[in-house]
């Protein structure tokens, strides 16, 4: 029996990303302690419920701030000599860089972390982000170093960590179908009459909002009954969309936002096609699999981690990120046929059993830690 640390920067996603994973670690006899920041009762509740402990960390999810990590890592590394785990396991940025060093200066024999996206620090948008580019770069290059085993969620990412000379051992990365989906939890339901675009996702410029709303008043223009919604939170990211253009879009009717929902499946199953014109350094979106589980013809960007996803042609299309002409050309194309909806949805339901099925993915996850 191992003792398994899971570390996330946001308490959230330990069910919603890391909840079957963790469970399957619990079942195959393994004694687990997920840590986030500030996970509330009802997710303490939740981790409990799958035989999962936890326990409060402090981590700043976005942004430099040396002495603020500095500080975030000596508790790790306190927190982890008390808990005494054999396995760590970190995944986004922060996690991964400063739990990979505070497992290594605890003594954890065990240390994996997986590559769940760039973001922003790789994303070269402004000279601060290549700032900070630099500054992660030579810090994943150090904290990987301690890892046995690195899991990408696209081959993308793990090219441009060989080139970049930050992974130093090719034999150390595992590649995986993203987070994978829960099918039986996100299962086809029927498409709606009405033409209905959704696209979910952190109200970030990078995440394609203002390609995706430019769009649809094109759209909107030329086929006014098209209907275009829009699900998520305005993030702490210096790309963040302003409330006041989003105000402004929900007022001039380009799109109804629906806010920042906890369960999106009831948004998924009223739209017809699930659009992400993301151009974000992405691991591998877990709302396009979602989507997809739920039997819906997919429009995102030919980038690292969207293009995945599709096979263009068969379960969606692919367009070039920042592109809003071949935007509007692709949902064009479904507005024109709407056969295409309907078969194009049922192939995304098949690649997501066949391919992003979370049973399948932690599978790999666990063999690779050697847990199963």
């Amino acid at each position: 029996m191992a003792n398994v640390l899971v570390l996330g920067g946001k308490a959230e996603s330990l069910i919603s990303f890391r909840g079957h994973m963790m469970q399957e670690m619990v079942e195959a006899g393994h004694q687990v302690v997920a840590c986030a920041p500030c996970a509330s009762q009802e997710i303490i509740e939740k981790l409990i419920k799958i035989g999962v402990s936890y326990q409060q960390i402090d981590i700043n999810r976005t942004g430099m701030k040396p002495l603020q990590d500095l500080r975030s890592m000596f508790k790790m590394i306190k927190l982890f000599r008390e808990l005494k785990p054999d396995t760590f396991f970190g995944y986004t940025i922060k996690p991964v860089i400063y739990g990979s060093f505070a497992a290594r200066l605890a003594g954890v024999p065990n240390i994996f972390s997986m590559i769940s996206g760039l973001g922003y620090a790789f994303s070269n948008t402004g000279i601060k982000s290549k700032i900070i580019g630099v500054i992660a770069q030579w810090l994943y290059t150090v904290a990987l170093g301690f890892n046995q085993k690195i899991f990408f969620q696209n081959p993308d990412n793990l090219k441009l960590f060989v080139d970049m000379g930050i992974l130093k051992n090719n034999a150390k990365a595992v590649l995986v179908n993203g987070s994978g989906v829960d099918v039986d939890l996100f299962h086809p339901v029927p498409i709606p009459s009405t033409i209905s675009l959704l696209l979910i996702a952190r109200l970030i410029k990078d995440k394609g909002v203002y390609e995706y709303i430019e769009a649809a008043r094109i759209i909107k223009q030329r086929y006014p009954d098209v209907e275009f919604r829009l699900v998520g939170f305005i993030d702490n990211n210096p790309s963040a969309i302003s409330e006041q253009d989003l105000k402004s879009w929900v007022d001039e009717e380009i799109v109804e936002y629906l806010g920042h929902l906890k369960n999106v499946k009831p948004a998924i199953a009223g739209a017809s096609i699930y659009v992400l014109p993301s151009y974000y350094p992405e691991g591998t979106p877990h709302s396009i699999l979602e989507a997809m589980a739920m039997g819906r013809a997919i429009i995102t960007t030919d980038t690292p981690g969207c293009r995945e996803t599709v096979i263009d042609g068969k379960n969606g299309f692919l367009v070039p990120a920042r592109d809003v002409s071949s935007l509007v050309q692709a949902i064009e194309k479904f507005i024109q046929k709407p056969i295409k909806i309907e078969m194009m949805g049922k192939a995304s339901r098949e690649i997501a059993d066949e391919k992003y099925d979370v049973h399948k993915v932690n599978s790999v996850i666990l063999k690779a830690m050697e847990l199963i």
